[in-house]
């Protein structure tokens, strides 16, 4: 499994949609397809290309087939994310800095009722 590989099975909305369901918990594909308003078998490629991308693993409950996530593939991903998210946290940081800053000016003079000397 590469990084790509997540890359390209996350990117697709249907997919990241049916990523959110099984983060609530492993569900099977009648489920899937229901929650989604995919068609089945438009539902299974997509099942296909997340378990391809190793971020689902599939068990046979009786007659139906059960999702669930892998975190391991997740776990990879916030790895790699890790460096991004401080650099943004940082620039969050500053502009949360700069709003407080601002918060204790008048942005227009004439609004301010204080009176001047």
């Amino acid at each position: 499994m590469s990084d790509a590989t997540l890359w390209t099975a996350l990117a697709d909305p249907h997919r990241r949609a049916i990523v959110a369901l099984l983060l609530e918990r492993p569900r099977p594909v009648g489920e899937i397809v229901e929650a989604c308003g995919l068609s089945q078998p438009s539902t299974s490629k997509h099942l296909r290309v997340l378990r391809d991308a190793g971020l689902v693993r599939v068990r046979q409950d009786a007659q139906r087939r059960v999702y669930a996530l892998d975190p391991a593939p997740i776990a990879a991903l916030d790895v790699w994310l890790t460096p991004y998210r401080k650099l943004w946290n940082e620039s969050l940081d500053a502009l949360g800095r700069r709003l407080d800053g601002a918060a204790g000016e008048p942005s227009d003079p004439l609004e301010d009722p204080t009176p001047k000397d």
